[in-house]
């Protein structure tokens, strides 16, 4: 293992081998000492794709909501499941699953195509011209604006679906889907993401399915792996420290190098790398 790869490992924080029981409770422990740590709230606010991340993540959110009200002997506390389409959505045959499996408080839809259609729209009269990769990732920022304005009304923080596959490869919209209060099951990779899900009892299809961002109009439900390059096993292998073929290694390290600017806060003038 080269040292760029023990680098990335430990700052991805991914366990060769982990424990899907104990997983599932240091997210639940962590969603719930947050909120209890701040009284003033009352909600996790979370968009659902309808993919693996998001279903994960809304699971163990309600799972940690129901365990707050027990505690507290009252109905204090919400999880807050969004629904984002951007006009129909193409999987949408999967939501009732979807819903079913995680059961939230409060299920919301918010469409955002008439949002970013009028963004797109009043930007190209500017003079300038939007591709669709660009309009994929205005999507993507719309849905976690409205996340954000529903959490303000809702005494709520917004639940991000960052995990650790995603996170090296800088593969989410900055300031969009990578924008969020907090990410509980950052620290995993795809495929424990599915041991979780398997120990929860969700439906196969639902984290079997391929995998996809699908963010742009001309690639509809384009797979992440096509995107990426290299299959999420790969991925996963080089995060859990295991030997990836010299030229997969290259890709996953080259794009953790180029997109090392959204993992990082905004530079100041104070910043020294720069210079």
């Amino acid at each position: 293992m080269s040292e760029m790869q023990k680098e990335i490992g430990k700052e991805m924080k991914v366990k060769p081998t982990i424990d899907a029981k104990e997983e599932i409770r240091k997210s639940i422990d962590f969603l719930k000492g947050y909120m209890q740590k701040h009284p003033f709230l009352e909600s996790f606010v979370l968009g659902l794709s309808l993919g693996q991340d998001s279903t994960l993540t809304g699971k163990l959110a309600q799972m940690a909501v129901n365990e707050l009200n027990e505690e507290v002997g009252e109905k204090k506390y919400r999880f807050i499941g969004v629904r984002l389409p951007y006009g129909k959505q193409k999987d949408e045959e999967d939501a009732p699953y979807v819903m079913d499996f995680i059961q939230p408080d409060q299920l919301l839809t918010v469409n955002i195509k008439g949002a970013v259609d009028a963004s797109v729209a009043a930007i190209e009269a500017a003079g300038v011209q939007i591709s669709d990769f660009v309009k994929g990732n205005n999507k993507a920022r719309e849905r976690m604006k409205v996340q954000f304005d529903i959490a303000a009304m809702n005494k709520g923080v917004v639940l991000g679906t960052d995990h650790s596959a995603e996170a090296v490869t800088g593969f989410y919209t900055k300031f969009g889907d990578g924008a969020a209060d907090l990410v509980p099951i950052f620290r995993l990779n795809k495929r424990q993401g599915k041991m979780l899900l398997k120990e929860l009892g969700c439906p196969e299809r639902l984290y079997l399915k391929a995998p996809t961002a699908d963010l742009e109009d001309d690639k509809p439900l384009l797979p992440d792996e096509v995107a990426l390059g290299f299959s999420y096993d790969e991925l996963d292998d080089y995060l859990e420290g295991k030997q990836v073929r010299p030229e997969v290694a290259e890709k996953i390290e080259d794009r953790y190098v180029k997109t090392m600017h959204k993992r990082m806060p905004p530079i100041s003038v104070f910043e020294d790398w720069w210079k």
